[in-house]
């Protein structure tokens, strides 16, 4: 099937809210039950949990010519009802069928990531598919359904069938800036606040040094009670999180922990732009700043009345102690084209948690 086939009018880049929508309505994206307006964000759809769970011995990948269900019968441990709710052990792996479907049209290519509140949870969830050899990709063409792997990292959660914690941003060809067009960009409509350092995407820096105080970030605690993902603003940061203070400017990661921090830069998402953020280089330290998150039009923009918004950085440590200095690059926003638009920026009339945020746990906790 192609894009003329179905109908579907777009140009190239990340597709909008507007075009979600029609692709629902040509059944491109189908779902049981339907897709709820809820889902819709500007350059992104939500993607819920179905029913059972399936607790299996390893992570896998499909494969190419292989179906998730011939793979769960080789690694399948035992399966998990969902309807009345249900705890996903911390350090299991479970593979979750999703309500939605895919048959995308030639040209149509998807990627699939975790939301901000799952990241921040140390939650982690990637998207498989059928004949799948990458995670969180999906090509043009794919028709056939979608499944999330989680694996809980730092906390055991309470999850229920219709949760949403990861979501698929779809595009027509490819339209990622490059470093002259976020120079120019830089220029004309301002992308992060400061001195841009712009190198295969735009730096994230780490902010060791704030303004007020000494609170730099918080550390996950190693034996902590479930969170249930339906209660907002319901728990307190104390019994889940250590506090990270410094007037040094610097802190020391301990070898597996999870860390959450802030990035020195306020970053500034146009409304005809999408971002993603990526890994910087693999070389630069013994840890990795988890990269899920879209970034969607109008996050930190004064568009959607914005000024600026922080990066929150997922962090963790790998094989030694690493030193973390003020101001160390730990990760890039990979800027790309809208094919339009969105009817919809982030923060303007929806439900965004976090425009104008700064170091903030996810939604679950209480304010600090």
């Amino acid at each position: 099937m192609t894009m003329l086939e179905t109908g579907l009018e777009t140009g190239t880049g990340v597709l909008p809210s507007q075009t979600l929508q029609q692709m629902i309505a040509r059944g491109i994206i189908t779902a049981t039950p339907a897709v709820i307006p809820e889902q819709i964000q500007p350059a992104s759809l939500d993607l819920r949990l179905g029913t059972i769970a399936y607790r299996v011995r390893a992570s896998f990948l499909t494969g190419a010519g292989k179906t998730v269900a011939e793979r769960l019968r080789e690694f399948e441990m035992h399966r998990v009802d969902l309807t009345r709710g249900a705890v996903l052990e911390k350090g299991c792996v479970y593979v979750v069928p999703l309500m939605e479907h895919l048959a995308l049209p030639a040209g149509v290519q998807a990627v699939a990531n975790a939301k901000s509140s799952t990241g921040r949870l140390d939650l982690l969830t990637r998207t498989i598919t059928d004949g799948g050899v990458e995670f969180d990709r999906i090509p043009q063409g794919y028709t056939g359904p979608l499944y999330a792997e989680i694996c809980p990292r730092s906390f055991s959660v309470l999850v229920r069938p219709g949760m949403r914690l990861n979501q698929i941003r779809f595009r027509a060809g490819q339209a990622v800036l490059d470093d002259a067009e976020l120079a120019l960009r830089h220029a004309t409509d301002t992308l992060v606040n400061g001195e841009a350092h712009i190198d295969d995407g735009l730096g994230f820096s780490v902010d060791l040094r704030p303004a007020q105080g000494d609170l730099v970030g918080f550390r996950a605690k190693p034996h902590t009670g479930v969170i249930d993902l339906d209660r907002i603003g319901f728990y307190e940061p104390g019994d889940y999180w250590e506090p990270i203070h410094t007037t040094e400017g610097r802190i020391i990661l301990d070898p597996g922990a999870f860390y959450i921090l802030v990035s020195r830069e306020a970053v500034h998402i146009p409304p005809d732009c999408a971002a993603e953020m990526a890994p910087y280089l693999a070389m630069v330290g013994e840890f990795r700043v988890h990269y899920a998150g879209f970034f969607d039009p109008g996050f930190g923009h004064a568009a959607a009345g914005g000024t600026g918004s922080r990066g929150v950085l997922e962090v963790r440590c790998h094989e030694a102690p690493f030193v973390l200095e003020h101001g160390q690059i730990v990760g890039r926003l990979v800027y790309e084209r809208m094919a339009q638009i969105p009817d919809q920026l982030y923060g303007t009339g929806i439900a965004s948690n976090y425009q104008g945020q700064g170091l903030k746990l996810s939604k679950h906790f209480k304010a600090i």
